[in-house]
């Protein structure tokens, strides 16, 4: 891999505008010079001083600094993986925000996590600072852009120009490491998450529905997720049982609602699920359709075939990354248009194209 200086990396001096500010509030913060680890395979806050962690020699240190919210985070996960396969002996410290840790919860050789918790006059940076200056890293990967990455010691630092760009947000993410071809986020889980879908889960077909989103302009109508779930049990997936999926909270399940009554047989696992849990119960999923959300890019990151809805979101910069991927996108001003422009018969035309070819029954195929 390819670190060296160009688009999206940054090395030695720099004239980042935060530098200065980063700078001076180090010089006078308290925390200066605190030991920075945590206990290997958990999750703490920046304001924890668990023992650090102990290194082998050949141990190859990576610092990945990435996003607060869920979907950014999953969107992250490819270079990741592509790390660690490039790396074999690499540990990797995520720091991430709170809802963001738990994506990184059973992925291999994560030493640590330190969870950034976002502080006035962004003194969320120095704490971080002060739990990471104490280790000479191999490679520091920084997709928040920070200042804080120019002042912490490493030999190798790849740095994500800030900004909004045209195009996927995958693309732009890649450009960190300077990789032509972005490398499709994943979703890791463990056995006991794979048991514990078997447990919530029957055998069979299984649709997966999606309902919620961080705000409500984002979610299709309710009845629309219940038409286009019928269209498919009585079409190309027979007999299929529907599963909600949402998060925690009463927001979501305020918002899951409409659904839950419309499909009164459904699975109901809102707020219920771990993310790993999610993982692998999307995994179990024939396809799985849901608004622009975390669990949407979780569902493609786990390669179930995953249909996106979009109106008030870009999906040219938001939509689903997975092998089996696509994105309903409601007539209008790009990235302006109601989420009731969308029709059932154009989500459900998507939604066929996911699916694998109908198998010719054996009458047929020996006629």
């Amino acid at each position: 891999m390819d670190t060296g200086a160009g688009d999206g990396l940054y090395h030695g001096r720099s004239t980042h505008p935060h530098r200065r500010i980063l700078g001076k509030a180090l010089a006078a913060h308290p925390w200066r010079g605190v030991p920075g680890s945590i206990e290997p395979h958990q999750a703490h806050p920046t304001g924890a001083s668990p023992p650090p962690p102990c290194y082998s020699p050949g141990d190859m240190r990576i610092l990945f600094i990435t996003a607060t919210r869920i979907g950014d985070a999953v969107l992250s996960t490819g270079l990741l993986a592509h790390l660690l396969q490039q790396h074999p002996q690499a540990r990797v410290t995520i720091a991430c925000g709170p809802a963001a840790a738990a994506v990184f919860e059973r992925m291999p050789r994560r030493d640590r996590t330190l969870i950034v918790e976002k502080r006035r006059h962004d003194l969320h940076w120095p704490l971080l600072w002060s739990r990471v200056a104490t280790t000479l890293w191999d490679l520091v990967v920084d997709l928040r852009g920070s200042a804080l990455s120019y002042l912490i010691p490493t030999r190798r630092r790849a740095i994500l120009r800030g900004g909004r760009r045209d195009g996927p947000k995958l693309a732009h993410l890649a450009t960190a490491l300077k990789l032509a071809t972005p490398p499709l986020p994943t979703a890791w889980t463990a056995p006991e998450d794979r048991a514990k879908a078997n447990t919530l889960l029957p055998s069979g077909i299984l649709i997966g529905l999606g309902p919620t989103a961080s705000w409500p302009g984002k979610a299709w109508p309710g009845d629309r997720f219940a038409a286009l779930f019928q269209a498919l049990r009585t079409g190309p997936l027979a007999n299929a049982t529907p599963v909600i999926f949402a998060g925690p909270g009463p927001a979501e399940a305020a918002m899951a609602a409409p659904l839950r009554h419309a499909l009164p047989d459904a699975i109901d696992l809102t707020g219920r699920l771990t993310l790993p849990e999610a993982s692998a119960c999307l995994a179990r999923c024939a396809i799985f359709i849901g608004n622009d959300s975390g669990l949407m890019h979780l569902a493609a990151a786990a390669g179930t075939p995953t249909l996106g809805l979009f109106g008030p979101t870009p999906a040219t910069e938001y939509a689903p990354a997975g092998p089996h991927a696509a994105a309903a996108v409601a007539p209008g001003p790009p990235g302006a248009a109601p989420m009731s422009a969308l029709t059932t018969e154009a989500a459900l035309t998507l939604a066929l194209t996911l699916l694998p070819p109908p198998t010719p029954s054996p009458n047929l195929l020996s006629a």
